[in-house]
């Protein structure tokens, strides 16, 4: 994303409450809350707001991204015809914790992420059920891999299908969630909770400020609403 669009766009209007009673002027804060979102450190956030004559601590930034993170709605309610489900480990304090998420493939909206300390059935159940609780999946047909999943679904008594012509559009769909994942901490000091704050964090960004070029450069909240 270009420097210039970082400065155009704003969470201001939806995000108000949570600026008030702030010492830094509210563009510098959703500058740096758009950096952050978009895959740099605290401390590389700090780093630029210093190059464009910001100075605040690496606290006060801190606070910024978790303030808004608290006040993150949910996406919008979906109807997807086909959902993709994977998971992703994560390292958190030399501790390897799983990432699930659930990806709508006609819009591009992650429609869940959650963190649990292991990978299994159990797992993969939770997070289905999280999906179910928020979105409309009664003829939704869910693309899984082997690990979990079907008897998850079933569980559920929910649709789902191995289908591996199908499995490089998973990967493709997850490719941009785990390379941030990646991207932002190798390895997390902080806790479970630090790392929950910032996917539902990135998930706002990419639902609805990410536009994507194959939905004709839409964001995905555009396409459902």
């Amino acid at each position: 994303m270009l420097l210039s669009d970082l400065l155009r766009k704003s969470y201001t209007a939806e995000f108000d409450e949570c600026w008030e009673r702030e010492r830094t002027a509210t563009l510098a804060r959703v500058f740096a809350v758009r950096l952050h979102s978009t895959g740099c450190s605290i401390r590389e956030t700090q780093a630029i707001l210093r190059l464009v004559g910001v100075e605040r601590s690496h606290q006060a930034i801190w606070y910024w991204v978790h303030r808004l993170a608290d006040s993150v709605p949910d996406p919008p309610r979906a109807s997807p015809s086909r959902v993709a489900v994977d998971e992703t480990a994560v390292k958190i304090n030399g501790d390897w914790p799983w990432v699930y998420a659930a990806i709508d493939l006609d819009s591009w909206m992650i429609l869940n992420v959650v963190v649990f300390g292991r990978r299994g059935t159990d797992p993969a159940a939770a997070s289905l059920h999280r999906v179910t609780k928020k979105h409309d999946l009664d003829d939704t047909v869910f693309l899984v891999d082997c690990y979990g999943y079907l008897t998850a679904l079933s569980r559920l008594r929910l649709g789902g299908q191995l289908d591996y012509v199908d499995r490089n559009l998973i990967e493709k769909r997850f490719h941009t969630l785990k390379m941030r994942v990646d991207r932002f901490h190798n390895s997390w000091v902080g806790s479970r909770a630090s790392v929950r704050d910032w996917l539902e964090q990135f998930v706002h960004y990419y639902n609805t400020q990410r536009p994507h070029q194959s939905l004709n450069g839409q964001t995905s909240a555009e396409v459902l609403n």
